[in-house]
Formats: C-alpha cells, sequence, structure tokens
C-alpha cells in the first residue's frame, strides 16, 4: 500500500515538515528499502514480493526522489540531515530499530544509520563511501551524463525504445547487467524518475567528500556488490570488508549496479539472510 506522510524534522533554525512517500506491505519483522541516487522506490519492485513474506517491507522515495518532494529550505541533501529525516521517519510510522537495506545511495545511508544505532541490521549492495577520489569522479561524471541524456529524450522516444530488449538495453545498460529483463514501463518510469529528481544535483554535492569510515562494531552487516557493477566498480566492496571486518561481503554473479533487477531471487536471499 503507498502512503504519504508529513512529520516535522529539526533543523537549524527550528523544525521544518518534511514529506515522504512510501509503500508498505507484507507482515514480520520491519524492513525499510532505500533506493540510489536519481532512482525511485519502485527499483524495489522486483523483489518486495520475494521479502514481504517474511518482511514488513516499507519501500521509501528518499526526499528530493520518486513521489517524494524535496526538502524544505533549513534543511540540506547532507548525511545527517538525511538521517534525521529517516529517523523521524521511523518514529512516525513507529518503526523501532527495523532491518534497513540500501543500494548505492541508499546503501550509504542504510550504513549510516546503523551508525547512528536506528537499525538493528545493514544491507548494503553497492554502497558509496567506499571509494577514491577517482572512482567517485567517474562515478558523479557517469550519473551526470546519464541524467543528462535522460533529461534530452522526448517521451515518446523514451516509450519507443523501452518497447524492445535493445531499446531497453540503451537506457539502463549502465545500471543494469540484464537490462533486457526490466519491464518496459518501469524503463520509462525511471527515465521520468531521472530527470524530475529534484534532489539529484544537491545530493551530489553533498556527496563530494564522502567516505564511510565506521567498523559499525555490534551490528549486523551485509555488503554485496554485482561482479558487472559499472558505476561503483566491484573492488570497492573490498575496500568495505577491510573497513568492516565482521560485515559479510557476498558476491552478487552477473549483477550490475542495481542488482535487484538483474537477480531478484539472489538479492532477496542476500537481504532476508542479513536481516535475520
Amino acid at each position: 500500500m503507498s502512503a504519504t506522510v508529513s512529520f516535522p524534522v529539526p533543523g537549524p533554525h527550528g523544525p521544518k515538515d518534511v514529506t515522504v512517500s512510501y509503500a508498505r506491505v507484507g507482515r514480520g519483522e520491519p524492513l525499510v528499502l532505500l533506493h540510489g541516487i536519481g532512482h525511485h522506490r519502485q527499483a524495489w519492485d522486483p523483489v518486495v514480493d520475494i521479502l514481504a513474506t517474511e518482511r514488513e517491507v516499507i519501500a521509501v522515495d528518499l526526499p528530493g526522489f520518486g513521489a517524494s518532494p524535496g526538502l524544505p529550505g533549513g534543511l540540506d541533501y547532507t548525511l545527517p540531515d538525511t538521517n534525521a529525516v529517516l529517523g523521524a521517519l521511523f518514529e512516525v510510522l513507529e518503526l523501532d530499530r527495523p532491518h534497513v537495506a540500501g543500494n548505492s545511495l541508499g546503501g550509504l545511508l542504510a550504513l549510516e544509520l546503523g551508525r547512528e544505532k536506528l537499525v538493528r541490521s545493514v544491507t548494503a549492495l553497492s554502497p558509496a563511501g567506499f571509494w577514491t577520489e577517482a572512482e567517485r569522479r567517474y562515478a558523479f561524471t557517469t550519473l551526470l551524463a546519464m541524467r543528462a541524456v535522460a533529461r534530452r529524450m522526448p517521451l515518446p522516444l523514451v516509450e519507443r525504445l523501452s518497447r524492445t530488449a535493445a531499446g531497453r538495453t540503451a537506457l539502463t545498460s549502465t545500471i543494469y547487467a540484464r537490462p533486457a529483463r526490466r519491464a518496459p514501463e518501469a524503463v520509462v518510469a525511471e527515465t521520468l524518475a531521472i530527470v524530475e529528481a529534484t534532489g539529484f544535483d544537491a545530493t551530489l554535492r553533498a556527496g563530494r567528500a564522502v567516505r564511510f569510515t565506521d567498523e559499525l562494531a555490534g551490528l549486523p552487516v551485509t555488503v554485496g556488490w554485482g561482479t558487472r557493477d559499472r558505476i561503483l566498480v566491484r573492488r570497492q566492496g573490498v575496500r568495505a570488508k577491510r573497513m568492516i571486518p565482521h560485515a559479510r561481503l557476498v558476491r552478487l554473479p552477473g549483477c550490475g549496479h542495481v542488482p535487484m533487477n538483474d537477480d531478484p531471487a539472489l538479492v532477496a536471499r542476500v537481504v532476508l539472510d542479513g536481516s535475520r
């Protein structure tokens, strides 16, 4: 069930009202799903039904992405402010230290929530924040190019391309290793999502100096990395393991940067195993 909720978040000049769109389905321990930059909660659709057999799944549109409006003045797209938003969201949805799984930016946010002790387990799929400076510049350049191309494409052309496997490959092969598997309507929707993401540029600016440097002692952590990730190369997973020695590092064979579509059964099993 999709819904929207508004709630106050502390800011430097007093509380600010933030609105977040989310979908909630299933039964069991709560599991929050966080998408990557320029994407939306529907990135998780290929695995939601599987996860919902064992978890209460809450898939979130981050502020400034998907159906969630951008942050109000006085709040920024920094990790501390986004953490504060997600912590307040957990409170208003009555989620007491949920499990959390995130992809890319969402993976970094999941790890940050773990550092703040706001969650009971973290599963991070190709999380941001374990890059070298050169790798970060490459990733940001790739993301900016993806958005620029999407913004230049008329919607009728996107719709026409989405109807063929070759067209879906042209549109989404940067993030998916198996783009032909993505449904045509999903490809159109996520192309619009990156075009309309009001938080995109500010999120990239805030991420320029980001590195994740916490061992997350005492918290179950799983890090998964696609062997065909073309945005955050898989050697960053080895760095994540060095930073978080007790983390379970899982190889996702044949998967790209957004692995949920490439191998839903494998990704769902990794997330469920990581949220025991």
